[in-house]
């Protein structure tokens, strides 16, 4: 990965994972699809990452798709889509989830999968120079990468049809008003932003966070009784954790908790 589409990296318990097509927007292809992919799962199975940043090399986070490359596919840009977006959707679902936060950091533009893989991030902290645009339908296709997911859970039903069917441009400031962001920061500063959030993360809870995350993925979709009965489980089973020991001792003798993960 260090050398493809891909660069990734592990320090201080977060793994950056950074989209390294900056010649084409980082423009989505099968090879940056599978290094996604093969990224996301490492951050997964290392137990040392307990906090994911998602970024883009270059001016742009994520133009989408390369449809250059798609186009150049002839009869069989069918059959490559369904691998491309294989790939990406399980890159995704393993940003779903892993235990770790992930925050995407976003400059520029985040088209089309760009767009997506921000919706799938848990945090987004954006640039004041960032755009959010699906844009697939101006190219005749539909939205893939989990924003027909994501996007109406973020913003309302009616407002994810206007994404999708005018491929409205938001501005940062009108994607945090929407909810899609929850941070804007100026452009120059945006790395170091993304960084200091994804590395507070790290020294957090990194088991109570994806036990958070699940519950709140399930939720959205579960009836009151059932979800109410995953969260009696969930915390019962989370109490045993050496973590929420040390939590509830620092709590109860007003100092500052040590986590580690475990």
């Amino acid at each position: 990965m260090e050398n493809g589409t891909v660069l990734y990296e592990v320090a201080d318990g977060v793994a950056r994972i950074t989209l390294n097509r900056p010649q084409v927007a980082n423009g989505l292809d099968l090879a940056l699809a599978q290094d996604l992919y093969h990224a996301a799962l490492a951050a997964d199975e290392d137990p040392a990452v307990r906090a994911i940043l998602l970024g883009g090399a270059g001016k742009m986070f994520c133009g989408g798709g390369d449809l250059a490359t798609f186009a150049a596919q002839g009869e069989a840009l069918s059959g490559y889509l369904k691998e491309v977006t294989t790939l990406l959707h399980a890159a995704v679902s393993r940003f779903a989830w892993t235990d770790a936060p992930v925050v995407a950091a976003v400059q520029g533009a985040a088209a089309g999968a760009g767009f997506s893989l921000a919706l799938g991030a848990d945090l987004v902290v954006a640039a004041d120079n960032a755009k959010f645009v699906l844009a697939y339908t101006k190219a005749g296709l539909t939205p893939d990468g989990s924003s027909t997911y994501y996007l109406s859970r973020s913003v309302g039903l009616h407002r994810a049809k206007e994404l999708a069917l005018t491929n409205r441009v938001l501005s940062a400031e009108e994607a945090r008003d929407w909810g899609i962001v929850c941070r804007v920061v100026p452009a120059e500063e945006l790395d170091a932003a993304a960084l200091a959030l994804a590395t507070e993360l790290a020294q957090g809870p990194t088991r109570a966070f994806g036990g958070a995350k699940r519950l709140i993925m399930k939720g959205a979709t579960a009836e009151l009784e059932s979800q109410m009965e995953r969260e009696s489980r969930g915390i019962a089973h989370m109490s045993r954790s050496a973590d929420a020991r040390e939590g509830m001792d620092a709590f109860l003798n007003k100092r500052k908790p040590t986590f580690t993960g475990g």
